[in-house]
């Protein structure tokens, strides 16, 4: 996957380069407002995309545009996500009893690819759909709630982490390779408004906390306490009875190797043309005519 992004952005910034320069490179800054949702091991073992989940999301971003096909964009978001094995449709899942959510902070720098090519100046090509790709980093913190409060679960080493023989626990800050399309609107040579939509494919398994297997109630118990014990295996809370215990190994959570998360959302953005610092074009002021001695 990280091969393809790369021989793609790679692609884009060849095809942008050989293209004609008959219009010169501008900034364009703006916002973008939308939805958020995950897929992994708490949407049926990353079966399922449940839309009750959807979250909000925000960002910012600043695209630099090479010529008509090619831009840069290095972009900030907001996001959340959640899910909850309540959602499943089979018991065997929905027994799990496992749940999550988490902001994410994600920093971007993708390559955008225009087609046909977009040009807000003189509205010459005010309408163009774009495809994207690139690399991204999010800072993540899955929390739960439990007994009536709002518990983290990262430090508490739900699947061992940090006990002997177990590793060390997960990274909080996951990559991930964002790509999508999109739709840009010039309504004027400097406003824009779009719609797009993003996929992250993440490097870590982790951003529900759920990934490998079962550490025994009286091993987590011993080795990172009550509360670890609790929320590594829920399966006696949802049965209302004492905590359940399985053998160290047990799988908890799928197959997959890493989570997603899906950003869609409305685009705002302004065109600096004319800004002599990024390259822009220089309107002539000059008065044209014979010289008068």
């Amino acid at each position: 996957m990280a091969r393809v992004a790369r021989l793609f952005l790679l692609g884009m910034l060849l095809q942008g380069l050989s293209a004609p320069h008959a219009k010169a490179q501008f900034l364009e800054v703006g916002a973008n407002l939308g939805l958020s949702n995950y897929r992994g091991d708490l949407s049926n073992n990353s079966v399922s995309l449940y839309l009750k989940e959807t979250k909000g999301s925000f960002g910012i971003f600043a695209s630099y545009h090479l010529n008509d096909l090619l831009a840069v964009r290095l972009g900030a978001q907001y996001a959340g996500i959640s899910g909850s094995d309540a959602n499943a449709p089979g018991e065997e899942i929905r027994s799990r009893n496992l749940s999550f959510r988490s902001i994410l902070l994600e920093g971007s720098l993708v390559g955008e690819f225009y087609v046909p090519g977009f040009q807000p100046y003189n509205l010459s090509k005010p309408v163009s759909p774009y495809i994207f790709a690139g690399i991204a980093g999010a800072y993540f913190n899955p929390k739960t709630e439990f007994a009536g409060e709002t518990v983290s679960l990262q430090p508490l080493g739900t699947e061992g982490q940090g006990m002997p023989g177990f590793g060390a626990p997960y990274s909080r800050v996951a990559f991930s390779i964002p790509f999508g399309l999109g739709v840009k609107f010039a309504v004027t040579d400097l406003f824009n408004v779009g719609l797009e939509l993003g996929l992250r494919r993440s490097f870590s398994d982790y951003l529900d906390d759920v990934s490998g297997t079962y550490v025994s109630y009286e091993q987590l118990l011993a080795g990172n306490g009550p509360l670890a014990a609790a929320l590594g295996n829920r399966t006696g809370e949802y049965q209302g009875k004492d905590p359940v215990s399985v053998a160290t190994g047990t799988r908890r959570g799928d197959q997959a190797k890493g989570d997603w998360y899906y950003i869609m959302g409305i685009t705002l953005s302004w065109n600096f043309l004319d800004n002599g610092l990024v390259g822009g074009r220089k309107r002539s002021t000059r008065r044209q005519g014979c010289k008068t001695y």
